[in-house]
């Protein structure tokens, strides 16, 4: 029997009806059509699945849609939205942070959560923050590499961060 929930995705508040046993990852995708927050192992254990749940990073996968009742919920189309993913976005761009694209909301939100709690990470920081997140394809360099470029350009108070091609 479907049960009433009400939550706030990307500023927006709603009330839906789910299954009890409905996924937040699931309701997301199915019922919200925010398809940025991807199911991979089903497990908490690849990453694919972060949002942010109440200001911290959470896998959609392992909590069931009526556990975020009430909450606040931002998923990676949210952040992009307000703007607040441009300068990751942009240098997961440049410093080949990005292969076949799966796991990269999953580590946008994770960088995303990072930089909120601490301005300048580390890269071994940034290493911990990521630890949770698959990634098959880029090695893990470049990733750390573009968040360390971000946090450097946020620090430094750049609005826009200037990237090699463009002139100075």
């Amino acid at each position: 029997m479907p049960v009433a929930i009400t939550l706030t995705v990307n500023g927006e508040t709603l009330t839906r009806l789910v299954e009890p046993r409905e996924t937040l990852a699931d309701f997301l995708r199915r019922d919200l059509e925010l398809t940025g927050t991807h199911t991979g192992c089903e497990m908490g254990v690849c990453g694919a699945c972060l949002v942010m749940l109440d200001g911290l990073p959470a896998h959609a996968c392992l909590m069931f849609a009526v556990q975020a009742d009430g909450a606040r919920v931002e998923t990676v189309e949210g952040l992009t939205e307000n703007a607040a993913l441009a300068d990751l976005q942009r240098a997961f761009h440049e410093r080949n942070a990005l292969q076949c694209g799966f796991c990269t909301p999953g580590m946008l939100i994770a960088a995303q959560g990072l930089l909120a709690r601490k301005a300048m990470p580390s890269r071994e920081e940034i290493r911990d923050a990521l630890s949770g997140n698959y990634c098959r394809c880029t090695g893990y360099e470049a990733i750390i590499d573009a968040i360390e470029t971000v946090a450097q350009g946020r620090a430094a108070g750049e609005a826009a961060l200037r990237f090699a091609e463009e002139p100075a």
